[in-house]
């Protein structure tokens, strides 16, 4: 499979390297910026799933310069890059490629759908932890369940979808297929939102969050705000109330990612932009459209802009 990575960073590098490693033929798509982290277009990734070290096919800051047919496209960008990458992927979107978002937040996939129309985007809740430790390099730190694969519209025909979930199972990344994958994008977005700007804030681990009363307080009014924004907003989750959710977030989420500390603490660290508008900004925006509060995920977000204009 002719297959095209748009964005080399965390997560962007984990699956070019797996996906060259199992014979496909992959491009890496970056900024210009990074070209140079990239000598002879090598990858590398460490940590739980092992070492492993790939030459791509060729390294790019302009897609056009593939020439190759490409089957399928894997976004990884940041969220706020989400809608300028999708522009630049068009000259190598074919009539058979297929674009797989695989990104945080809600907000991506619709995008890519309004520019490229439902059938031609998939939609993955990727639930690994993967950390840049060197220009080209990465590590694998927690896997919590499987990359979950599916078509949130059911207009792609599931044998496509299913030979996109097969290509990267074989690659050795934990890969299944699932009809309800908004649903459970979904789950991660509650996820996030809950974990992810405190522990930026408060520089600790999921663990640590979990732990005390505290931060725990913060957490589940955050989540009962999603539930009430996404009720508002027609959003089907897998839950029936904030309590379940709660109940599964601290007996199965956090246990296996305790010792995580999230991407949004690294941004914050390096002086880098956040995900915070698609994650808990978000839900302010849903909120706001039905014309009701998400108070604690508003002041969360407020923190976390803060942080972004005063870099320590």
């Amino acid at each position: 499979m002719n297959i095209a990575v748009v964005g080399l960073g965390a997560l962007g590098i984990a699956f070019a390297t797996f996906l060259k490693n199992s014979g496909n033929t992959v491009f890496g798509i970056t900024k210009e910026k990074y070209l140079k982290n990239f000598e002879k277009n090598t990858v590398r990734v460490k940590g739980i799933w092992g070492d492993h070290t790939a030459n791509l096919d060729g390294i790019y800051s302009d897609p056009s310069q593939i020439k190759e047919n490409i089957n399928l496209v894997i976004l990884t960008v940041k969220s706020y890059d989400t809608e300028k990458a999708l522009n630049q992927i068009k000259p190598i979107v074919g009539k058979e490629t297929l674009i797989l978002i695989a990104q945080n937040g809600y907000g991506n996939y619709e995008k890519a759908v309004e520019i490229f129309g439902k059938d031609k985007v998939l939609l993955s809740r990727v639930i690994f932890g993967s950390k840049i430790v060197d220009k080209n390099s990465v590590e694998i730190t927690v896997s919590a369940d499987d990359v979950r694969i599916g078509d949130p519209s059911k207009t792609i025909p599931e044998k496509k979808v299913l030979n996109i979930v097969e290509t990267i199972r074989k690659s050795g990344i934990p890969t299944s297929f699932a009809s309800d994958v908004y649903q459970i994008l979904w789950d991660k977005i509650l996820y996030n939102c809950a974990l992810n700007p405190l522990g930026a804030l408060l520089e600790c681990s999921y663990g640590d969050l979990a732990e005390n009363k505290y931060t725990r307080q913060i957490m589940e009014s955050i989540i009962k705000e999603i539930f009430l924004v996404t009720k508002a907003n027609d959003i089907k989750l897998r839950w029936e109330n904030p309590e379940e959710y709660i109940k599964h977030f601290y007996q199965n989420l956090i246990p296996p990612t305790k010792k995580h500390f999230p991407s949004m603490f690294y941004d914050l660290k390096s002086g880098k932009k956040t995900e915070i508008d698609a994650l808990n900004g978000a839900i302010i925006k849903l909120a706001q459209k039905k014309g009701i509060k998400a108070q604690t995920n508003e002041t969360i977000t407020l923190l976390i802009k803060f942080k972004e204009s005063n870099p320590v």
